[in-house]
């Protein structure tokens, strides 16, 4: 038995088409119905580009074609459910655009003109935003 909390490990993608990004809204709590960044948790055994790659083909349909780290992202207060650290990577992908796993929609989105979105990602986004500007 572990006797230390630690925190939960997720990663989540910045999917950039033209002046578009890829958000998908969410099938289950929290943020239930709300548009979010494609991503998910780390499972044990996996590398992060492997959970990157996974959760990006899970919820958005697309297949990861190449990946750069962002950022990390680890305020504890991030995720209702407990302390999370997220990995956020650009990605770059192909594919056709499929709402799957725990993704109820998935559209592209005008960088210029988001949805409200989950967790801490409009603050994700408005980071990658400065970065490109």
């Amino acid at each position: 038995m572990n006797k230390y909390k630690n925190p939960a490990l997720t990663v989540d993608a910045i999917v950039k088409f033209d002046e578009n990004i890829v958000l998908i809204k969410r099938a289950r709590e929290p943020f239930k119905g709300a548009w979010a960044l494609p991503g998910g948790f780390v499972e044990y055994g996996e590398n992060v580009e492997m959970a990157m790659e996974r959760e990006l083909e899970e919820e958005t349909g697309l297949k990861s074609t190449g990946m750069d780290l962002f950022g990390v992202y680890s305020d504890p207060h991030r995720d209702p459910r407990g302390h999370t650290v997220s990995l956020v990577f650009i990605v770059e992908a192909e594919g056709v655009l499929n709402a799957g796993d725990d993704a109820s929609d998935v559209r592209l989105f005008p960088l210029k003109k988001l949805p409200p979105m989950a967790f801490d990602h409009e603050r994700i986004v408005q980071d990658y935003k400065e970065l490109c500007s």
